[in-house]
């Protein structure tokens, strides 16, 4: 019996030696890892630095951006869209229009309750924390939404991970880009 329980003990200690280590290592990684943000957060719309609620919603692919008056027109052989982006800064409390034009990028079909529509998706420059992240937006009217900018999954892999119990975690401190 003596011999049976050093034989096991010979086994399991190099295994418990390996878990400890292994759980070491592991605890450094956390310190390597991305911030945790809450599913609603405060951004900065870019060039203008609107501040705007973000609601980070890994339900959606595409990130979507608030815009009205969507026009289509062709430049230098390009299909470009035009549109009015009309929000209040949550930290002003002023509404901020101004009139944008983007390449369009694609046009995506969304399937929500009420059907089918299509969207167009243009490049956007946004500050999240004190990242900009330059991203695929599509355009729609969001007037009776409460959150003027949804980012989606695309987006959220480059963000970081979502913690849905938060809210509000990171203030936006971006570099002035007014680009």
């Amino acid at each position: 019996m003596r011999h049976r329980l050093g034989s096991i003990r010979n086994r399991f200690v190099p295994l418990l030696l390996a878990a400890a280590a292994l759980s070491l290592g592991s605890t450094s990684g956390f310190a390597d890892s991305p911030q945790v943000l809450g599913w609603v957060e405060e951004g900065l719309i870019l060039p203008e630095r609107v501040a705007v609620k973000f609601k980070l919603d890994t339900g959606a692919l595409t990130s979507s951006m608030h815009a009205e008056n969507i026009d289509h027109f062709e430049k230098d052989g390009e299909d470009w869209v035009r549109f009015t982006v009309e929000l209040e800064d949550i930290n002003t409390d002023k509404q901020v229009r101004t009139r944008l034009e983007r390449e369009l990028i694609r046009d995506i079909k969304v399937r929500g309750a009420g059907g089918a529509e299509e969207r167009p998706v243009v490049l956007m420059k946004v500050c999240l924390g004190n990242q900009i992240y330059e991203e695929q937006f599509s355009l729609n009217d969001r007037d009776k939404m409460n959150y003027p900018v949804l980012i989606g999954r695309r987006t959220l892999e480059k963000v970081g991970p979502v913690d849905s119990s938060k809210t509000f975690t990171v203030e936006p401190s971006c570099p002035d880009s007014r680009q």
